[in-house]
């Protein structure tokens, strides 16, 4: 059965931005959807997130897409580093996704600093996935520098797509769908 998993960034939740929008899209194409509740979204951590993945994606498998939102994207990059060796995912799809951030508050400093000085092994991560990466960045966005989108070519052979004024993909921006994300589902 298709499914699919979506992991929204740091202060999100499965109502806000576009996840409800997508999570009926997929749910028409017939895909089984499950948009998490990240705990203590105020509060990412590595160490919390990354086993909340490992106990909740039942059954991970060629017919899995993993779609991710800002912090989501690091998670899922870092539970695929640690997928049994056999274990392998369809696709994964990155919304505004990031290795280094900018703009920052000063209390966010160090919400952000394990995430980006915590390396992953991207060789590992990549052996778990049967298709591609696709990255999708904004032209606009005030906290993901345009340089992450090098890294994510470089390093992981990334689709890249930049849509025009997205800045964040969040609710501050007032994005409720994203249909870029269902176009490279298909």
């Amino acid at each position: 059965m298709k499914k699919a998993y979506i992991i929204h960034g740091w202060g999100g939740n499965p109502d806000s931005e576009w996840f409800p929008w997508l999570k009926k899209e997929l749910e028409i194409k017939g895909f089984k959807v499950t948009v998490f509740e990240m705990p203590d979204t105020e509060n990412p951590k590595i160490e919390t997130w990354v086993p909340y993945l490992e106990k909740n994606i039942e059954n991970p498998d060629a017919e899995t897409i993993l779609i991710g939102h800002s912090i989501g994207c690091q998670t899922i990059l870092r539970y695929l580093e640690k997928l049994p060796e056999d274990t392998k995912v369809g696709k994964v799809i990155l919304v505004a996704p990031w290795f280094n951030l900018f703009n920052l508050e000063e209390e966010e400093l160090p919400i952000a600093k394990p995430w980006e000085e915590t390396p992953i092994d991207e060789k590992k991560a990549l052996k778990h996935i049967s298709q591609k990466i696709v990255c999708i960045f904004s032209d606009f966005d005030p906290v993901v520098p345009m340089g992450n989108k090098e890294i994510f070519k470089d390093k992981y052979n990334a689709e890249i797509v930049i849509v025009p004024g997205g800045g964040h993909f969040s609710g501050d921006d007032n994005t409720i769908e994203l249909p870029v994300v269902l176009e490279k589902i298909d």
